[in-house]
C-alpha cells in the first residue's frame, strides 16, 4: 500500500470517520479512499470507554447517521452504538477501506508535488503513504489518558484512584465506599450503575450541572411504529421533530434562562421531592453555557432517592489516607476514588503538520467555519456541535466534501485552501469559542491548542446546527476566499471555472 497515492485519506474510524467514509464510498466511487485508525477496531470513544453504564448523552435519532435508521431506545449504550456502526460498515462495504493499528505520526505537505506524505506506525514498523487530501476525523480529545487534576496528598490515599477513561477490567467494588469526583455526564452515568455494587457511592462536585431527566423512549417514534410506518420515515420524521424541539429549547435558554432553569429543576424535583436540597443541582450559570446531559429514566436521581447514592457539593482541600478532606472540614471516607473530571483536549490528534518543511502552528491560524484552516491546503476536519449531536455535522460536511471534490475535478484543481480577505485578516484574532457563550473545563484548559476565530461569521465555528443546515449547502465554492491551484502551481481564477 506504501506506493499507492490516495485521493482522500480519512483519519480516524470513530463515529465521524466511519460516517465520512460512507459519504465518499457511496458518492465518489471513483476516488481512492482509505481510513487509518490507530486502535485495533472501529468506534473511537465507544471502544475506548468501558466504564459501567457507558452511554451516549445525545439521542441516537440525531447522533446516528442521516441515512441509517435508528430503531432502539433514544439514549443508547456503547455496545448498541458499536453494533449500529458495525451494521453501517457492513451495509456500505466499508471494511476493505479501513486499516487498523495505523497510527499517524506526521503529515507533510509538498507544494511541489501537491501531495501530503503521511508517516504512520503499524505493529511491523514505520511506513509512509501519499495522499491528495486529508479528512481529519479523530475527534477532539486524548483517547489515551483522561484529565485528572492533582490534589495535595493524593499519594497518601490508601485506596485506588481510577479515571473512567482507563477503567480496569478487574475492579471489584462490592462492599466498598466509593467517591466519584465530577458533575458531568460521565459521573451521572457511573453513579447509578455502580450504586448497587458498592456499599455506598458519593457524588462529589465542585459545582452543579444541569440535567434533563426523562423516559428513555420517544413517543412519536413509538406511535409511528404502532402505525406500521417504515423505519426510514420514522427516522427522518423523529429526527426532524427532535431537532425542532432542541432548537426551540436552545433559543429559550438564551431568551428565557430563568424559566428554563426552573423547568430543569422541576424535572429533578419530580424524582427527589420538594424537601431535597436543590442547591446540589442548581448551577450558577445559565442553561446551555455548558453541555446539558439527558438522564434516562432519572436513574441517578432514583439512586439518590433510594439512599444508594448521595451528593456533596464542596471543594477539595486535600486527599488524606482514608479519603478526601473538604474545604468545609468534612472528611469523605473512601476505598476507591473515581475521577470523572473530564478529558484532555487535542486538535487533530496532536499530529505534527508541516507545509514545505515548516511546522504548522494551529493556534496562530484562523479557522474557516470550523472545518478548514487558513492557508492549509487540501485539509478538512470534523468538529461537531456542543448543543446538538456531533454526527449532524459529519453529514453536513460529507455533503460539502463531495461538492468540493467535484468542483476541484471540474476546475482541474490540485489544491484548494481558504485564504482570509484583507478585511478579515485585519480583524482581532479571538479564541476558538466565546467563553460567555460556552465554557466547559476541557475547552478552557485546552483552548490554547485551537485555531483562532474572528467576529466574521465565516471565520469561526458558530456551533449553530440550525443555521449551518441551511447555509453550508449554499456555500459558493467559487468564492474568492478559496484559492485553487492546478498541478503546475498556477492560480485558477473564477473565469477558468466558468469556462470549464
Amino acid at each position: 500500500m506504501a506506493e499507492e497515492i490516495l485521493d482522500v485519506l480519512i483519519v480516524g474510524a470513530g463515529i465521524s470517520g466511519i460516517g465520512a467514509a460512507g459519504h465518499l464510498a457511496k458518492r465518489c466511487p471513483s476516488k481512492k479512499i482509505a481510513v487509518f485508525e490507530a486502535l485495533d477496531s472501529f468506534g473511537g470513544t465507544w471502544k475506548v470507554h468501558t466504564y459501567p453504564g457507558i452511554r451516549s448523552d445525545s439521542d441516537l435519532y440525531t447522533f446516528g447517521y442521516r441515512d441509517k435508521p435508528w430503531t432502539g431506545p433514544p439514549i443508547a449504550t456503547a455496545e448498541e452504538i458499536l453494533t449500529y456502526m458495525d451494521e453501517f460498515i457492513e451495509e456500505n462495504d466499508l471494511g476493505p477501506l479501513i486499516h487498523y493499528n495505523h497510527k499517524i505520526t506526521k503529515a507533510s505537505w509538498s507544494s511541489a508535488d501537491k501531495l501530503y506524505t503521511v508517516t504512520y506506525e503499524t505493529p511491523d514498523g514505520e511506513h509512509q503513504i501519499r495522499a491528495h487530501f486529508l479528512w481529519m476525523c479523530q475527534g477532539y480529545y486524548d483517547l489515551d489518558e483522561g484529565y485528572t487534576p492533582h490534589w495535595d496528598g493524593m499519594e497518601s490515599f490508601k485506596g485506588e484512584i481510577i479515571h473512567p477513561q482507563n477503567w480496569p477490567d478487574d475492579i471489584d467494588l462490592s462492599g466498598k465506599k466509593v467517591v466519584c469526583i465530577g458533575s458531568g455526564a460521565t459521573a451521572a452515568t457511573l453513579v447509578p450503575n455502580i450504586a448497587g455494587d458498592c456499599e455506598h457511592v458519593t457524588l462529589l462536585q465542585r459545582s452543579p450541572t444541569y440535567f434533563i431527566p426523562g423516559r428513555n423512549a420517544n413517543e412519536l417514534a413509538d406511535e409511528l411504529r404502532r402505525l406500521e410506518i417504515e423505519e426510514d420515515w420514522i427516522h427522518t420524521i423523529t429526527r426532524k421533530k427532535i431537532l425542532l424541539d432542541q432548537h426551540e429549547f436552545t433559543q429559550r435558554a438564551r431568551s428565557e434562562p430563568e424559566e428554563v432553569k426552573a423547568e430543569l429543576l422541576e424535572g429533578v424535583k419530580a424524582f427527589l421531592g420538594d424537601k431535597f436540597d436543590m442547591s446540589h443541582f442548581t448551577p450558577s450559570y445559565r442553561p446551555w453555557r455548558q453541555r446539558i446531559a439527558f438522564v434516562p429514566d432519572g436513574d441517578i436521581f432514583q439512586g439518590i432517592a433510594a439512599g444508594k447514592a448521595s451528593v456533596v457539593t464542596d471543594h477539595i482541600d486535600r486527599f488524606v489516607p482514608e479519603g478526601i478532606k473538604l474545604k468545609s472540614g468534612e472528611v469523605l471516607e473512601a476505598d476507591v476514588m473515581i475521577t470523572a473530571t473530564g478529558f484532555n483536549l487535542k486538535f487533530l490528534g496532536n499530529i505534527p503538520f508541516e507545509i514545505d518543511g515548516e511546522p504548522v502552528d494551529w493556534s496562530e491560524r484562523l479557522t474557516w467555519r470550523g472545518m478548514m484552516i487558513e492557508d492549509v491546503p487540501n485539509m478538512l476536519f470534523v468538529f461537531g456541535y456542543f448543543r446538538a449531536s456531533w454526527t449532524l455535522r459529519v453529514d453536513l460536511l460529507g455533503d460539502f466534501m463531495v461538492r468540493l471534490l467535484e468542483n476541484m475535478d471540474k476546475r482541474g484543481a490540485a489544491v484548494i485552501r481558504p485564504h482570509p480577505p484583507a478585511e478579515v485578516a485585519a480583524q482581532e484574532k479571538l479564541s476558538w469559542m466565546d467563553s460567555d457563550d460556552f465554557n466547559p473545563g476541557y475547552l478552557t484548559r485546552g483552548e490554547h491548542l485551537m485555531p483562532k476565530r474572528t467576529r466574521h461569521p465565516e471565520w469561526q465555528h458558530t456551533q449553530d446546527y440550525w443555521h449551518e443546515k441551511d447555509t453550508l449547502p449554499q456555500i459558493d465554492l467559487d468564492d474568492e476566499l478559496f484559492v485553487y491551484e492546478d498541478q503546475d502551481g498556477q492560480i485558477l481564477s473564477k473565469e477558468t471555472a466558468d469556462a470549464a
